[in-house]
C-alpha cells in the first residue's frame, strides 16, 4: 500500500523520526501533535485550553492538507498530564466536532516536553 507524507506549509523540523501526518488507502493518520511553535517549544504555558486549540488548529492543518476537513476525523488519541485540565480541554475539543463526535480516547500521562499539558494523535478518513 502505497503512503503519501502529509506536510503542511510552515511546518517545523520533529523533535523525533516522523512526519506530521501520512496518507495511506483515503485514511490520514496524525502524529501524536503537541502545543508547539515552530522551533519546538512549547506555546501556551499553563493554559490547557489555549495549548488545545493550538493542537487541534495544527490537526486540522495537517487534514486539509490531505484533502479533508475535521467532519473526516473518526478517532481522537488524547493525552493529558493532569486530569485538572481535563474539563478545559474537553471544552475547546467540542468547538472542533460540532455534530457527529470521533471515537477517542482519553489517558493522564507524562509528555515530551514538561509544559505541554495536552498531546493529540487524530485518523481521519477522506472522503
Amino acid at each position: 500500500m502505497p503512503k503519501t507524507p502529509v506536510i503542511p506549509e510552515g511546518t517545523g523540523k520533529p523533535l523525533a523520526p516522523y512526519l506530521p501526518g501520512v496518507l495511506a488507502d483515503g485514511v490520514v493518520y496524525v502524529s501524536g501533535t503537541l502545543p508547539f511553535d515552530k522551533e519546538n517549544n512549547v506555546v501556551h504555558v499553563g493554559d490547557a485550553a489555549a495549548q488545545t486549540k493550538h493542537v487541534l488548529e495544527t490537526i486540522k492543518s495537517v487534514v486539509e492538507k490531505a484533502g479533508g476537513t475535521m467532519d473526516d476525523v473518526v478517532m481522537n488519541h488524547i493525552f493529558v498530564t493532569d486530569w485538572a485540565n481535563y474539563a478545559a480541554v474537553n471544552e475547546v475539543y467540542a468547538t472542533y466536532f460540532p455534530g457527529d463526535k470521533p471515537a477517542r480516547y482519553c489517558i493522564q500521562c507524562g509528555l515530551v516536553k514538561p509544559d505541554a499539558l495536552v498531546e493529540i494523535a487524530t485518523v481521519a478518513v477522506i472522503k
